[in-house]
């Protein structure tokens, strides 16, 4: 009986009940009630099958509860990988803490199956525990001629072997994103920037709805293939209600260091294109430079090692549009015993890194 059916005939068993989509009347099967869904629901039907919904969807999410100590957070993205992302983030966190030398800024990588920000950042080790229990963050920082900036990172990549792969299911990653963000002793953070892996998908949901969210950075080259992917991940943002605070067009131009022409080989202006699209702003263009690649695979990212270079300069005023169009924190991270713990460790832990003496920064260094 059920094969001569057409598909929009078919019977839905649910609970007891066979719910059918069709005009036709119900025969009982089984002694099961037959219910024929043929009329419409009323206004007040529709409104309080619509609340009923909402109520069942809404039991299994989380409830968002900021990090403790950290006042905004910016989540750096990207529909595509290979766009520079990492990269990117490592940059802007860096560029953050160079623009204000008064805020602590730190970094987190969640991407769980291809952590970059050990490397990228010279850090190596396993994280100490506090007295609490919680992972400390490893340090690294950068100093320049008129600036200091400090970056305290973590990441999937100081848990395991560098050449150890993760063979994870999605709830094993979104577990490991909870103890990331609840089981991590931050202290006093401005900012904390974080590095999720390409796509839409388990990791950028769970950020999403586990913590508040000052704003999302969008990174894509110029190229359609990568503007396609970048589309759909500011979306994925706008549907979690995150706010998009504009697109970064990386590997915008490339400039031959011998006859200074320039090419755009991903394309021009593409990104800037997708910006109207979804009305949103360019936070600015990095172009597609041997230093950047040469610094970020030495462990001295462009910001900290060539702060002078235009390079540099352009990551520098991407932070400064970041900063400018972030939404008011909600709560100082720097009150009280936080305050007097910042202002207690700093002096000790510029003292043991050589940041006094102008040394170049060291590797694994951890909080006192």
């Amino acid at each position: 009986m059920l094969r001569a059916m057409g598909c929009w005939q078919r019977l839905l068993l649910f609970g007891g009940v066979t719910l059918r989509g069709g005009g036709g009347a119900g025969v009982p099967l089984g002694g099961s009630r037959v219910l024929v869904c043929g009329r419409q629901l009323s206004g007040a039907d529709s409104e309080a099958l619509k609340q009923r919904r909402t109520q069942i969807m809404s039991r299994g999410l989380p409830k968002q509860k900021p990090i403790e100590g950290v006042k905004q957070v910016i989540v750096v993205a990207s529909g595509k990988g290979g766009v520079g992302k990492s990269t990117t983030a490592v940059n802007l966190a860096l560029g953050l803490a160079a623009n204000d030398s008064s805020k602590a800024v730190g970094l987190l990588d969640v991407d769980v199956y291809g952590p970059s920000i050990p490397k990228m950042m010279n850090l190596k080790g396993n994280p100490e525990l506090s007295q609490n229990n919680l992972m400390r963050p490893l340090l690294n920082y950068g100093v320049a001629c008129y600036i200091f900036g400090f970056c305290y990172s973590m990441s999937m990549g100081f848990l395991i072997e560098e050449t150890a792969p993760v063979v994870w299911r999605g709830l094993m990653v979104m577990s490991a994103i909870e103890k990331l963000l609840r089981q991590v002793d931050w202290g006093p953070l401005d900012y904390l920037v974080v590095d999720t892996p390409p796509g839409t998908g388990d990791v950028q949901l769970s950020i999403s709805q586990n913590i508040p969210i000052s704003g999302a950075v969008i990174v894509s080259t110029p190229q359609d293939i990568a503007l396609v992917d970048a589309h759909k991940g500011a979306e994925m943002f706008r549907k979690v209600h995150v706010p998009v605070l504009g697109l970064i067009q990386n590997m915008s131009v490339f400039q031959c260091p011998k006859c200074k022409h320039r090419t755009h080989i991903f394309g021009a202006d593409g990104a800037r294109r997708l910006a109207q699209t979804l009305d949103l702003d360019i936070l600015g263009d990095i172009p597609l430079h041997l230093n950047i690649r040469e610094t970020s695979d030495t462990g001295q990212p462009i910001v900290f090692s060539q702060p002078e270079s235009d390079e540099a300069k352009a990551y520098l005023r991407i932070a400064a549009e970041v900063v400018r169009r972030l939404p008011p924190p909600l709560k100082s991270a720097c009150q009280g015993e936080d305050l007097f713990w910042l202002h207690l460790k700093l002096p000790i832990w510029r003292e043991r890194s050589g940041v006094m003496s102008g040394l170049p920064f060291q590797e694994g260094t951890t909080l006192l």
